[in-house]
Parts: C-alpha cells; sequence; structure tokens
C-alpha cells in the first residue's frame, strides 16, 4: 500500500489495527524473536520509520499484541472452567479440573506463552515508562480475572489465588520453549532419539505442575 499519512484519530487507530493484525499473523508462522521490524514494516507495506510513527518500538507492537492474547485466553479458560469444574467435588478434584483447563487452553495459544517468556527479558525494553505501565496495568486487570475464575472454582485458596495465578502464567512462559523445540533441536533428537526426553508436551507439563502447587497449598493450608 502507499504510505498517506493518517490525519485523524480514527485513521491512526486504523493504521495501528492493520499493524497489530499483520504482526499477529506473523507469529502463527514464526517465533517472537524471528519477528523484525523490518519485516513486519514489509509485510504491512510500509517504511519502518512509518511504522515507528505509531508504535515506539517493536516491543510496544508485541507488548500490545501481549495483552490482547491474555484477555482472550482468560476469556476462554473461564468457559472451559465453568464446563469442566464440577462445584460437589473435592477442593483437590476441582483443583486438578482446573489445572488441567489450564494445560489445555494455553497449549492451545502458542503466541500467548512465546510472548509471556519473552515480557520480562525482552518486551519491556525498548519502551517508555509510560508503555510499560500501560501494559502492566491490562496485565494486572487480566491476572485479576484469571484469579477470580481460579477463587470461583477453588476457593479453599483464599489469598493464595493470585500467587498461583501469577505462577502459572510465568510457568506458561518458560516451559514453552521446551516444548517447541528448534530445527537443530529436533534434528538432534532424531540422531539420538533418547535426549527427546528434554522436549516437553506443553499441556501435560503445565496442567501437572499448576496441579501440584494448587494440591501442595491446599494440604499446606488444610484445605
Amino acid at each position: 500500500m502507499g504510505f498517506q499519512r493518517a490525519r485523524s484519530e480514527e485513521q491512526r487507530a486504523t493504521r495501528r489495527e492493520a499493524i497489530l493484525g499483520v504482526a499477529a499473523a506473523m507469529l502463527t508462522e514464526m517465533s517472537v524473536s524471528e519477528l523484525t521490524l523490518n519485516e513486519l514494516s514489509r509485510r504491512v507495506g510500509l517504511a519502518k520509520s512509518n511504522v515507528l510513527r505509531y508504535f515506539e518500538s517493536r516491543e510496544q507492537i508485541l507488548l500490545e499484541l501481549l495483552d490482547r492474547e491474555a484477555r482472550e485466553w482468560t476469556a476462554e479458560l473461564a468457559r472451559e472452567v465453568a464446563a469442566t469444574v464440577d462445584p460437589a467435588a473435592s477442593p483437590r478434584v476441582r483443583g486438578e479440573a482446573f489445572a488441567s483447563a489450564v494445560g489445555r487452553t494455553a497449549s492451545r495459544h502458542p503466541a500467548l506463552c512465546d510472548l509471556v517468556g519473552a515480557q520480562s527479558g525482552v518486551l519491556e525494553h525498548n519502551v517508555s515508562a509510560e508503555a510499560v505501565r500501560r501494559h502492566k496495568r491490562n496485565a494486572f486487570d487480566a491476572l485479576a480475572e484469571l484469579v477470580d475464575v481460579l477463587a470461583v472454582a477453588v476457593p479453599e485458596l483464599g489469598d493464595a489465588a493470585w500467587r498461583l495465578c501469577l505462577t502459572a502464567v510465568v510457568l506458561a512462559g518458560a516451559l514453552y520453549p521446551h516444548s517447541a523445540p528448534s530445527a537443530s533441536a529436533l534434528a538432534a533428537y532424531a540422531v539420538e532419539p533418547e535426549l527427546a526426553a528434554f522436549r516437553l508436551d506443553l499441556a501435560e507439563a503445565l496442567e501437572s505442575t499448576v496441579a501440584t502447587l494448587i494440591i501442595g497449598t491446599l494440604a499446606r493450608d488444610g484445605g
């Protein structure tokens, strides 16, 4: 497309949405680390300097995508928990059902997990304090919604629900790279299959770890 500077806030919003849409599509075919501003600009059809009229940096674009992905995942998880957690079951069974829903739904959002993994070490750099503040506010609100879902499913956890939910989100980002090995790692596993033990199934690993955290917290607190 030929670049014409947006003259109104509505036009600027439309341009920003177009850029975010292209970036989101790119994350379906490449990792966060592979997404460059040069390639994004090429696909959008704008010079890099023109993309930077709408966003501070590549990192700000990815932080906004992270916020959107988090809202979508939280809403999906809430539906899944409502459909699968039996309120008449024991706290442990409800906790395990919640953990299972976390693993299933997170594995359906690989871009979110990849973005979470890059959040603190990469995405919160090369952006202004105001951009980080907006992101943290969005993240806080999304996490609060997640805590509400867990609190309804397992009210026995009490105040520990916040820490558990934050840990679950961090775990999704930390575990994801080990479930999506590089081409070189896959080639190594093909040569020496025993080494494939390092590859994790994201849904299984996340479910197991979150369930262990919930059950351990219930046991410690007498729930």
